[in-house]
C-alpha cells in the first residue's frame, strides 16, 4: 500500500471538508485478498481494492470494491486513450497457461504488479484527477461491468496496437502539393536522442531481467539439488556408525536447511528484482506507445498542414473566378484552419507532456532500480553468509574425521 499526499497546487489542490484538522490530501490505494472465481475456463482471480482518501471528490474517507484483471485493464485503455503525451503505468501481461495461471506465486506476483500499477496512477497529479479512476476505485461490480460493456471503437485500442502505427508514421511518405514522396516525421535531434535512449534502455533492461531470471532458476535448481543431496546423505549415514554416521547426518541437515534458504532467497529475487526488471521492461513498451502517439499527431499536423495550403490555394482560384462555389469553400477553408490548430495544439500539449514526463520517469527509475538492486545485493549478501556459516561449523566434526 502506498500513501499519496499531494501538494495544494498539484491534483486534488482543496482540502476535503471531512478533514478538520486541515490534513494534507491523500490518496491510498491497496491490492489484497486474491481469491479464485468460478471454474474451469471461466475461472478468475478476484481482488480487494481498498481506497482511503480525504478527496473531496471520493464518496467517503474509505472504499472497499472487489476487481478483477479486465478492470484493470478496461483502467489502463481509458487512461491511455486520454491522456495523450503522459506515460501509463504499464500492466503486468495475461497468463493464458491453465497450470501456471492459478499458482500461488503467479497470483502473489500479479497482486503486486497490480498494486504498484494502480499506486502509481494514484500518486500522478494528473492522473489521480482521472473520472475513470474514481470509477474504478468506488464503483459497484455491476457498474463497473457496465462500464467494460460499454466500451467501443476508439476505447478498444490497445498501446500494441499504437506500436504499429509507430512502424506505419516511420516508413511513412506524402507530400500532397508536389506529388512527391518524403517522409512525414520530427527533424528534432533531442527528441532523435529521447528515442535511442528508450529503444536502447528497452534492450539493456530486458537482457538484465533474462538473466536475473536465470539466477532465480539457478538458486531454486540448486537448492532442490542440496535437498537430494541432503537426502541422500542422511540415508547413508543412517547404514553407518559412530562418528562417520553422525557427521554424515549433520551434512545432510545442513544441506537440506540450506535448500531452503535457497529456495527462500530465490523467491524473494523473484519478487524483488526480477519482477522490478520485467515491470520496468513493460514501462518503456509503453513509453514507446506515447512516442507512436506523438508520432500520429506530428503526421496528421503536417497533413492537415498540406491540405489547408491546397485549400487555400483553391479558395483563390475561386476568389479570381467570383465563383457562386466561394462561400461554401471559405466554410471548408476555415473549418480546415480551426482543425489544423486543434491538430498543432494537441501535437505541442503530447511534447510538454512528454517533456515532463520523461524527468518524471528518470527520477522514479533511479528509485526503483536502486532499491531492486539494493534488495538483490543485500539478498545475495545474506545467503551467501548463511552458505558460509552452515558450512564452517561442520569443519571441525570432518576435520576430526580426516585425521582419526
Amino acid at each position: 500500500m502506498i500513501t499519496t499526499q499531494t501538494s495544494p497546487t498539484g491534483g486534488g489542490g482543496l482540502l476535503s471538508p471531512r478533514s478538520p484538522n486541515s490534513q494534507p490530501p491523500f490518496l491510498s490505494v491497496s491490492v489484497t485478498d486474491p481469491a479464485k472465481m468460478g471454474n474451469g475456463v471461466q475461472a478468475y482471480i478476484s481482488y480487494k481494492v481498498v481506497t482511503k482518501t480525504n478527496f473531496p471528490e471520493y464518496q467517503g474517507p474509505e472504499k472497499i470494491v472487489i476487481r478483477r484483471y479486465t478492470d484493470f485493464v478496461w483502467l489502463n485503455d481509458r487512461l491511455f486513450e486520454k491522456y495523450k503525451g503522459i506515460f501509463i503505468p504499464p500492466l503486468p501481461e495475461k497468463n493464458t497457461v491453465e497450470k501456471f495461471r492459478f499458482s500461488a506465486e503467479f497470483i502473489e506476483m500479479r497482486r503486486q504488479s497490480l498494486d504498484t500499477f494502480v499506486n502509481r496512477i494514484a500518486s500522478h497529479h494528473e492522473l489521480q484527477q482521472s473520472e475513470d479512476l474514481r470509477t474504478f476505485l468506488q464503483a459497484d461490480e455491476q457498474t463497473m461491468e457496465r462500464a467494460r460493456s460499454q466500451d467501443t471503437g476508439i476505447f478498444k485500442k490497445k498501446p500494441s496496437d499504437l506500436m504499429q502505427i509507430f512502424r506505419d508514421v516511420q516508413s511513412k511518405v506524402t507530400d500532397v502539393v508536389l506529388g512527391k514522396e518524403k517522409p512525414v516525421e520530427e527533424s528534432n535531434p533531442e527528441y532523435e536522442k529521447l528515442k535511442r535512449y528508450i529503444f536502447e534502455l528497452e534492450d539493456h533492461v530486458a537482457e538484465a531481467q533474462k538473466h536475473a531470471y536465470r539466477l532465480v532458476k539457478r538458486h531454486r535448481e540448486l537448492g532442490q539439488s542440496l535437498a537430494d543431496f541432503g537426502n541422500a546423505i542422511k540415508l547413508l549415514g543412517a547404514c553407518e556408525g559412530d562418528a562417520l554416521g553422525t557427521a554424515f547426518s549433520e551434512l545432510g541437515a545442513k544441506s537440506e536447511m540450506l535448500s531452503y534458504k535457497l529456495q527462500r532467497e530465490a523467491h524473494h529475487l523473484l519478487m524483488n528484482f526480477e519482477e522490478p526488471l520485467k515491470d520496468y521492461v513493460r514501462a518503456v513498451q509503453s513509453i514507446k506507445g506515447t512516442i507512436a502517439e506523438r508520432a500520429n499527431a506530428f503526421r496528421q499536423q503536417c497533413e492537415l498542414a498540406e491540405s489547408i495550403k491546397l485549400k487555400e490555394i483553391d479558395l483563390n482560384k475561386l476568389r479570381l473566378l467570383r465563383s457562386e462555389k466561394m462561400l461554401d469553400a471559405e466554410h471548408e477553408y476555415e473549418e480546415l484552419k480551426a482543425d489544423g490548430q486543434e491538430a498543432t495544439r494537441r501535437f505541442e500539449t503530447i511534447v510538454r507532456l512528454m517533456n515532463e514526463e520523461i524527468v518524471r520517469f528518470q527520477d522514479q527509475k533511479t528509485q526503483d532500480m536502486g532499491r531492486a538492486f539494493h534488495e538483490f545485493a543485500k539478498g545475495q549478501a545474506r545467503l551467501a553468509n548463511a552458505i558460509a556459516d552452515a558450512w564452517r561449523s561442520l569443519l571441525p566434526k570432518l576435520d576430526s574425521l580426516s585425521v582419526s
